[in-house]
């Protein structure tokens, strides 16, 4: 079986015999590894404007064919990207590998499908689509039909982000992600999955870039991940890849040569999901424990690991593994948690604005979306209030300053710690905290994510948590009142302007 040379490009053909009786053929252009040609049951379903590609395309490169399975290889610069198709499945097999960071932008592989053929995205429908729309901030936010879109409501977390799809007219072209080993971020990272702009339906698969970006970008192989066509379902994502090692991918590890880790961990509040992540300058893990702490990583490739627990998103404990090849190594975990004699607290410690005012909305609204609750000056009373009643960002000169209003008796009315948890600041937002008539010290500017979160509906960042020591002579019996603004040297306009969003808000002795 040879490589087929279609006019410019690589034919590559995946015979499916599904029900459907349907085949895959795709042309990789040899100049700069674009796929420029793509067909599906017949059908052409390649945007025309432009290519599929990693990046923004590379473009120029190094492209050869092989065969048994028929594949591309193109190389450019420090960049490996591997184009697979294999006989019997409708389905294009990809990897991508770096050595040192990339000059092509954001480093994520995007198939731009012609939207007449293929409109819809799944599983969340509409929320990215931005065509026909008005811009309403920089050239990624728009207004359509009434409601706000950018490409980022499309993210999904990626512990829970396997397969994202777009489809229409009895065709799916689903994006399968095999792995994340080498994606920074951890399993809360999210990422543009889907746009449809106008004439392209967009699917995509990012591995490294600077949207909210926590970690220094890994270097390695980035998948195996692929695209699979369906019928029009969402693809299961149970995809065999282990023939990549008969293929002499650089960088990629088989199953032989890796372990796992397997065993218990305790301390997560009744009702939180328990998660273990493992990571270290090359790879990470991640897996959910069950109701009684259990847990098994997948496969991973050996070496030694920072392990953290989390409470939800929220981090309780951290250790360090050794992972060693074909063996399964035991490590338990025992979270310590942040609350210790607490008078009260507001929200709970999970790493997430759970609960809040308009926390339910903000991954697919922006903050303006006249469905979305008013975004006015809110007080809580303990004991009496909902957690509606908290905003979950403060935003500087919008709704700042959060007023708590609670009732101590003589005993509590001492010297205290209030303890105030964020998931992300933008332009230094932090929180400023006066008591009664106490002026709390002024918090250090927390490190700089140089990228929107509450406007594109983000807000993983480092997880600040601020501890105010209260003197004792300033809270006094009965009603006591906390206000928390927003501080930071910076400006904006609207909710542009210096804000954090909340996780939990805790008063101890």
């Amino acid at each position: 079986m040879k490589a087929i040379y279609v006019g410019s490009g690589i034919s590559l053909v995946a015979s499916a015999y599904a029900a459907f009786g349907a085949n895959v053929v795709f042309t990789v252009n040899k100049r700069n590894c674009d796929i420029t040609s793509l067909k599906f049951q017949g059908k052409e379903l390649q945007w025309n404007s432009k290519g599929s590609h990693i990046a923004s395309g590379l473009g120029s490169a190094t492209v050869s064919a092989k065969r048994a399975p028929r594949w591309s290889l193109c190389v450019a610069g420090s960049l490996t990207q591997y184009l697979i198709a294999r006989s019997g499945n409708p389905v294009i097999y990809m990897a991508t590998h770096i050595t040192a960071p990339h000059s092509v932008g954001e480093l994520r592989f995007i198939a731009r499908i012609r939207s007449n053929e293929m409109p819809n995205s799944m599983p969340l429908g509409d929320v990215s689509k931005t065509s026909g729309g008005s811009a309403i901030e920089g050239n990624d936010v728009f207004l359509v039909n009434g409601q706000t879109r950018p490409k980022f409501y499309s993210s999904e977390r990626f512990i829970d982000d396997k397969v994202h799809c777009i489809g229409g007219s009895g065709r799916a072209a689903c994006m399968v992600i095999l792995n994340y080993e080498t994606a920074p971020g951890g399993p809360f990272m999210r990422d543009i999955n889907t746009n449809n702009g106008g004439e392209s339906n967009d699917l995509y698969f990012y591995m490294n870039s600077g949207h909210l970006r926590t970690e220094d970008w890994c270097m390695g192989l980035h998948g195996p991940y692929a695209i699979h066509f369906t019928g029009g379902s969402i693809s299961d994502g149970n995809l065999d890849t282990s023939f990549f090692k008969d293929l002499g991918i650089r960088g990629y590890v088989p199953d032989s040569a890796r372990g796992s880790m397997s065993d218990q961990v305790s301390g997560v509040e009744a009702g939180k999901q328990a998660v273990v992540h493992f990571k270290n300058k090359e790879a990470q893990y991640w897996a959910r424990a069950d109701d009684t702490g259990n847990y098994k990583t997948p496969l991973m490739k050996p070496g030694s690991y920072e392990m953290t627990l989390y409470q939800g998103e929220f981090p309780i404990g951290k250790s360090n593994v050794q992972v060693n090849q074909g063996t399964i190594t035991a490590k338990n975990l025992a979270g310590t948690s942040l609350s210790s004699g607490t008078f009260w607290r507001i929200g709970d410690w999970d790493g997430q604005p759970t609960g809040f005012q308009n926390a339910d909305k903000f991954h697919r609204m922006h903050p303006t979306d006249r469905r979305m609750t008013s975004w006015g000056r809110l007080t809580y009373t303990v004991g009496s209030s909902t957690l509606g009643n908290v905003p979950m960002a403060l935003v500087k000169g919008k709704n700042d300053p959060f007023t708590i209003v609670f009732n101590l008796d003589a005993n509590q009315a001492k010297a205290a710690t209030l303890r105030i948890g964020t998931t992300l600041s933008f332009a230094g937002g932090r929180p400023q905290t006066n008591v009664n008539n106490w002026a709390g010290p002024a918090p250090s500017q927390p490190t700089k994510i140089d990228s929107r979160g509450l406007t594109r509906g983000g807000y993983r960042g480092h997880g600040e948590v601020y501890t105010l020591n209260i003197p004792a002579g300033t809270l006094v019996t009965e009603k006591n009142t906390i206000t928390i603004n927003v501080l930071s040297s910076s400006s904006g306009t609207d909710f542009l302007a210096p804000n954090f969003i909340l996780d939990a808000i805790e008063l101890s002795q």
